[in-house]
């Protein structure tokens, strides 16, 4: 199993990146079931909102290397090898959807990869560690 060479960002940002991604996706939804859908007892929109989010998290981490929040928390999805390309879009898929699941990012290696990253063969760093492995 390959571990990355280099440092993968803290999880406090990637917890940030998570909330501005789950209020995003919530505003989404709400913007399509209304406000009061949203809020009633028993409404199947809080599992929209999931589903927005592997949506959304997992398009934006194939096609720009994040997810809304985690390009707005100044962090990008990489391959594990150092190549700085997204992820691509079968592995995204995945990757997110594991993350929806919960479990797999609360069990992780020393290196900060859970296993959401694991099975994607991707890490998660900050805009200057990118810009490092781009040669930006």
């Amino acid at each position: 199993m390959t571990s990355p060479t280099f440092e993968t960002t803290s999880w406090a940002r990637r917890v940030i990146a998570l909330l501005v991604d789950w209020f995003a996706s919530t505003l989404v939804v709400i913007a399509f079931v209304g406000i009061d859908a949203y809020g009633e007892t028993g409404s199947r929109a809080q599992w929209l909102v999931l589903g927005v989010y592997v949506l959304e998290s997992a398009l934006g981490t194939a096609l720009a290397g994040g997810s809304f929040g985690k390009l707005v928390t100044r962090l990008r999805v990489v391959r594990v090898d150092g190549d700085p390309r997204p992820i691509g879009l079968l592995q995204a898929l995945l990757r997110s959807v594991m993350v929806a699941l919960v479990i797999p990012p609360l069990v992780f290696r020393p290196d900060g990869r859970g296993l959401h990253d694991l099975v994607a063969g991707s890490a998660t760093v900050d805009l200057q560690t990118w810009r490092t492995l781009t040669g930006r």
